[in-house]
C-alpha cells in the first residue's frame, strides 16, 4: 500500500489541538485495511518525524436519511500517531 493512500487527511478537531499542544499527538483518518506499522511508516517517512506510538479506532458510520429511505454511511478508521518528545509536524501548524 501507498504512503499517501494509507493516511488520507488530518483530522483538525478541538479535542485534537489540545492533544497536539500537551501532548505531541496528530489524529489522523487512515484506510480501513492499514495496520499500526504502516501507519507509523507513512508518517515518518511523509512528514519527517519519529512516531512513538500509533493508536487505532474504527468508528462506526452513521445512518442517514433521504426522504423514505435509510442508508449508512461507510465506518473508517482513525489514528492517534504520539510523536517523539519535542518534535512537531510543520505542515499541520496552524
Amino acid at each position: 500500500m501507498e504512503l499517501t493512500q494509507v493516511i488520507k487527511r488530518p483530522l483538525i478537531t478541538e479535542k485534537g489541538a489540545d492533544l497536539k499542544e500537551k501532548h505531541s499527538v496528530y489524529i489522523f483518518a487512515v484506510d480501513v485495511n492499514a495496520n499500526k506499522i504502516e501507519i507509523k511508516k507513512a508518517v515518518e517517512k511523509l512528514f519527517n518525524v519519529t512516531v512513538e506510538r500509533v493508536n487505532t479506532v474504527i468508528v462506526a458510520g452513521k445512518q442517514r436519511r433521504l426522504g423514505l429511505r435509510k442508508g449508512l454511511k461507510p465506518d473508517w478508521k482513525k489514528a492517534y500517531v504520539t510523536l517523539k518528545k519535542g518534535t512537531k509536524i510543520q505542515q499541520l501548524e496552524v
